[in-house]
């Protein structure tokens, strides 16, 4: 009998879920055939990536883990509250002109997209795209948060090369700041960050650092308005971003850049684990960093082809830290 029952809701799961992807996937064919009105305007990832280049904007990005906490969902790493709905939604209306707001760029088409996105992004839109209508600004243009997430997604990735080229140029020649969970290790093991003039780190709690923002905010308030910072602290970083922009700096809120970037280096066909994410502390940071050997690492480039690149170790990872929180 206990057999039969655990059958009888596996099925419903399965019949559950094949309605509402059958349900997605009519609700998002009539917004793409213009039967359903569509008023929410995203760059492309170039034209994305070309205004950063172009101007001294500052950059927050909203993924579908911001748009589900406005509705009040918890996250893994962020619980709810009222306190952060609430903030998340006045930032995504787009407030200032120089601190881009970034979406994901799924209203007009997801041919684009590999099968597996493709079905993501239906599903999510059928559960919040009243959420992005009520708060989005039809003014405005935002940026698509896919500029951080462009290797995964896309069912062709020739492109691939050439959006990192051009996003490591943002950063070329300046001195940055750092600023991400304790297992995250932007840079670490690859290139992404070797063209800047420096970079320093400020490591903040692997979860809930919205609790910990005097404190993240206080350590970055100590670096002159000459640094740009790049954040990685999750929901946190959406608040962080805002408040540094409106004391004078450049921040660019880069999510799991590093991590769609190990892909691309790496030529990975689908997700995978990175070991880096596994080291937490200074302690195994150290013992990581008495093992290795000079890494280099083979980069795809725009014009076709590999470039040989020396990779940062965990040593110079190390070095850089200047604040545990």
């Amino acid at each position: 009998m206990k057999a039969l029952c655990r059958y009888v809701k596996s099925v419903r799961r399965m019949i559950k879920r094949k309605l509402k992807d059958i349900l997605a996937a009519i609700v998002y064919f009539l917004y793409e055939k213009g039967v359903l009105r569509n008023s929410i305007r995203v760059h492309t990832i170039d034209e994305t990536i070309d205004e950063l280049l172009r101007t001294k904007k500052s950059m927050v990005r909203f993924g579908d883990g911001e748009i589900v906490m406005i509705k009040g969902v918890d996250l893994m790493l962020q619980k709810a509250s009222p306190e952060i709905a609430g903030g998340l939604a006045e930032i995504l209306a787009y407030p200032y002109d120089d601190l881009m707001v970034t979406i994901p760029g799924i209203f007009d088409t997801l041919s684009d997209h590999r099968p597996a996105s493709r079905q993501f992004w239906r599903d999510h839109l059928l559960f919040c795209r009243k959420t992005y209508e009520r708060y989005c600004n039809p003014n405005r243009i935002y940026g698509t948060t896919f500029v951080s997430r462009c290797y995964y997604y896309p069912q062709d990735r020739s492109r691939c090369a050439v959006w990192f080229a051009k996003i490591k140029k943002i950063w070329e020649n300046r001195d940055i700041v750092i600023v991400e969970g304790t297992k995250t290790h932007n840079g670490v093991g690859n290139d992404l960050l070797c063209g800047a003039g420096s970079v320093e780190r400020i490591i903040c709690p692997p979860s809930d650092a919205y609790g910990a923002l005097p404190e993240i905010l206080y350590a970055c308030e100590q670096y002159g308005q000459d640094r740009m910072f790049l954040l990685s602290v999750g929901v946190a970083a959406k608040f962080l971003a805002v408040e540094l922009f409106r004391k004078g700096y450049r921040v660019l809120d880069i999510g799991n850049l590093d991590l769609e970037y190990e892909w691309f280096v790496r030529q990975a066909e689908d997700k995978m684990p990175l070991a880096k994410h596994e080291i937490t502390g200074e302690a195994a940071n150290r013992a990581r960093a008495a093992q290795e050997k000079p890494v280099q690492v083979y980069v795809p480039l725009p014009e076709g082809g590999m470039a040989e690149r020396p990779a940062m170790s965990y040593a110079a990872y190390l070095e850089q830290i200047k604040v545990w929180l």
